[in-house]
C-alpha cells in the first residue's frame, strides 16, 4: 500500500499537528532522508512499507543499511516514530506525534 505525502500532511494539519517537512535530509554527509520530520523538535517519522510481503525493510542487506541510518539519527538526538502506510493517518499514530511534539514545548 502506498500513501500520498500531501494527503498525509493535510490530514495531520487538520488534526492539529504542525506541518512537517517531507523527505527531510537530516545528515549533511549522506543522502539519508526521513519520510517526514519536524527539524526544530528533532522528531521524525519513517513509514515502513512492504513489511508483510518481503519489502526493502525486511531484507538483510537493506535492513542493515537502514539500521546504520537510524542509529546515526539516534546519536544525533533524533526521536523516531515508525508506522506502516495504512496507519500513517490513524488517530492512534497522530496521538503519538502530538504527545512527542508537546513534550518539546
Amino acid at each position: 500500500m502506498h500513501y500520498n505525502r500531501k494527503l498525509v500532511v493535510a490530514a495531520w494539519r487538520a488534526s492539529g499537528l504542525p506541518a512537517p517537512v517531507a523527505e527531510y535530509r537530516f545528515h549533511a554527509g549522506r543522502k539519508w532522508r526521513f519520510d517526514f520530520a519536524w527539524p526544530e523538535a528533532m522528531i521524525a517519522v519513517e513509514v515502513q512499507g512492504g513489511i508483510w510481503r518481503g519489502g526493502r525493510h525486511t531484507r538483510g542487506a537493506a535492513l542493515k543499511m537502514e539500521w546504520e541510518k537510524l542509529n546515526t539519527a539516534a546519536v544525533m538526538g533524533w526521536r523516531l516514530f515508525y508506522c506502516e502506510p495504512r496507519d500513517v493517518m490513524s488517530a492512534g499514530f497522530v496521538r503519538y506525534l502530538k504527545a512527542a511534539l508537546l513534550q518539546g514545548k
